[in-house]
């Protein structure tokens, strides 16, 4: 470490000093591109959702929000069919994670505490021996920076040669249990009633399953409807994906009320009021509008295929895709150098350095006009 480096976190404390944070993709500001790069639904918001902004653009906005987003969360709860108790809102499905993995799995140092307290029953009790939490070596790559700044110890269970999750690797014990359906960065999906399997498995401990819902409207099989049965079952949820508003950062999870409850005294903790009122607004519209975005996230899906199939026609590996985005390899020329290409031919793209998946790029789905320039620019760079 340098001079300069060593400075730099002269006043960090230690688990700051230790943490790598998520790195976003790009978002260009000096040149316009194709963005295929960071999942973004191509189409435009609901014109109602427009219009609630609008309408809640006035002189109470010196007013805080509601700090409970009744609003949302009866909307949501009306869509999905569930309590409002059962519904929890905040800014964006990151922040609800993050809150997740505070409130149900245990720290390092929390651990230790109860080591320290009570070590001779400790060691009496299996169960206590593993508290590491677990998710795909291949995942969405926030889920370790939540661990580190929790202080969670956690395991990662390799995905399947194929890139599909074993469900039944995880059904061990454990301090919980993460999984996004689809995965991310892989498009796969989880068959729910694999899903439903480990729910029963985990709740035999006592552990919660998170399941990350962020792509599920795209081809995944939500668990929403099994939250009853399943008191530590949770799903999370984003608006920036099948409802278009990555701008307007808004996220839910339905589960049992005893986990919503966990939910807000992590939040209470930092911030009551996490949705401003333009949000609540605009989520409340936007959930509420099922019609229109069923009809644009049918589109989605459709063009998914069709950029799926002509990638296969001219070499790609492309797995098989539940969400709005695909993950492909070609097998002649590797993932960096079509990375380049790309970019430098004014489209941008996903690609993740890391081991198994280098050669691979994730490719969001935009529209049509979109993607033919991107099967166009593929088609230049492998002379086809």
């Amino acid at each position: 470490m340098n001079k300069e480096q060593i400075e730099k976190k002269l006043f960090w404390n230690s688990r700051l000093a230790g943490l790598s944070p998520y790195v976003p993709g790009e978002q260009p500001k000096d040149r316009q591109f194709i963005k295929l790069n960071t999942n973004e639904n191509p189409y435009k918001p609901s014109p109602k959702v427009i219009e609630a902004i609008k309408n809640s653009a006035d002189e109470r906005l010196r007013l805080y929000p509601d700090p409970e987003c009744t609003e949302f969360r009866e909307a949501v709860a009306k869509r999905y069919g569930v309590k409002t108790e059962q519904v929890f809102a905040g800014n964006g499905s990151d922040e609800i994670l993050a809150f997740a993995f505070g409130a149900f799995f245990e720290s390092i140092e929390i651990e230790s505490a109860v080591r320290r307290i009570n070590n001779s029953e400790h060691e009496k009790d299996p169960s206590l021996l593993d508290k590491s939490i677990l998710f795909p070596d291949i995942t969405y790559s926030f889920y370790p920076v939540y661990a580190d700044l929790w202080d969670i110890p956690y395991k990662t269970i390799p995905l399947c040669e194929d890139f599909s999750v074993n469900i039944n690797d995880y059904k061990t014990n454990s301090g919980g249990v993460v999984l996004p359906n689809p995965n991310a960065p892989t498009g796969i999906a989880i068959p729910l009633d694999e899903i439903l399997s480990l729910a029963a498995s985990l709740e035999k401990q006592k552990k919660v399953l998170i399941i990350d819902e962020a792509y599920a409207a795209f081809g995944a099989d939500s668990a929403v409807p099994h939250v009853e049965k399943h008191p530590n079952l949770l799903t999370v949820h984003t608006l920036s994906k099948s409802a278009s508003l990555a701008g307007l950062r808004a996220g839910f999870a339905i589960g049992n009320e005893m986990l919503i409850e966990g939910l807000r005294r992590i939040r209470d903790s930092f911030n009551s009021y996490t949705l401003d009122r333009l949000a609540l607004a605009g989520a409340s519209a936007a959930v509420s509008d099922s019609a229109y975005y069923n009809e644009i996230n049918l589109r989605v899906i459709k063009t998914r295929e069709r950029t799926a199939q002509s990638l296969k026609d001219m070499g790609f590996n492309v797995l098989p895709s539940s969400a709005n985005f695909i993950f492909i390899k070609h097998t002649k020329i590797g993932g960096a150098q079509i990375f380049k290409e790309l970019r430098e031919k004014g489209i941008l793209v996903r690609r993740f350095n890391k081991e198994r998946i280098s050669d691979f790029l994730r490719v969001s789905i935009g529209t049509d006009e979109e993607m033919e320039a991107f099967i166009k620019a593929c088609r230049e760079i492998l002379c086809v």
